[in-house]
């Protein structure tokens, strides 16, 4: 049965070590996160703590509800702040750097090379780059942000664009088919010229032909494809087959 002062000692629990909780959320301040977020996770952290504490244990719960809370904070970074998800080891490494960095400059009087910091983190300098690089990604910026130097435009104004090759697609999915059409002599003589980019006297060359019959043969398949991309432009489309209309309103 539960104690019946519970609901009282948990909430004072609660507050009593909330500047605790606050405390460990600072040491992760300046991460990118708000730190208002940051205590908040915290401080639900410690509520877990609390709920989760075994004073049967007889361990002090000061050493059961800092891990808890600092992996809380971790999680948090992990789990929900990166606008890419990039690998875990990735993530704990760059909440090292700040801190790392900060006790180099100090003890030498200047920042750290690379090298210095990869050899007191105790990684390889390409490891830490490629750290640093993906630190780039924490936070992806919005499409609505303003372009610098340019209020007036956007993000999104100069990055989005519809793709010219859409237009073609049409015309490319009949030439296809009209290529299939054309005789075998026609259709190989047309794929060495603009696919194999032939001159016209390597194909005669090559299928034992005059320049000028080759020249002729290129001409009556350019003709004959023009015609038929024409003919497939002006065509009205095709009527939808009454069983696909079956009970849709008129």
């Amino acid at each position: 049965m539960d104690h019946p002062d519970r609901n009282r000692l948990r909430v004072r629990a609660i507050e009593d070590n909330l500047p605790l909780a606050y405390r460990l959320a600072r040491r992760y301040a300046g991460h990118g996160e708000r730190f208002d977020d940051l205590r908040q996770v915290a401080a639900l952290a410690l509520v877990k703590a609390v709920d989760g504490y075994d004073p049967n244990r007889l361990a002090p719960f000061i050493s059961y509800a800092i891990p808890t809370i600092i992996g809380a904070l971790k999680r948090h970074f992990r789990d929900t702040a990166w606008g890419i998800r990039v690998p875990r080891s990735t993530q704990e490494l760059l909440l090292e750097i700040p801190a790392a960095s900060s006790h180099l400059t100090q003890l030498r009087g200047r920042p750290p090379t690379s090298v210095e910091l990869a050899d007191h983190l105790r990684v390889n300098v390409d490891v830490l780059l490629a750290t640093v690089t993906a630190s780039q990604v924490y936070r992806l910026p919005s499409l609505n942000a303003p372009v610098v130097g340019n209020d007036a435009n956007e993000l999104i104004d100069l990055i989005g664009a519809v793709d010219p090759r859409y237009n073609s697609l049409d015309d490319h999915l009949a030439l296809s088919s009209l290529v299939v059409a054309l005789p075998l002599r026609q259709r190989r003589i047309l794929t060495m010229r603009f696919y194999d980019e032939m001159t016209q006297a390597r194909i005669a060359a090559e299928i034992g032909v005059s320049q000028m019959h080759v020249s002729r043969l290129l001409r009556q398949a350019l003709a004959q494809l023009r015609v038929g991309l024409v003919a497939a432009a002006d065509a009205p489309a095709a009527e939808e087959p009454p069983e696909a209309r079956h009970g849709r309103p008129t």
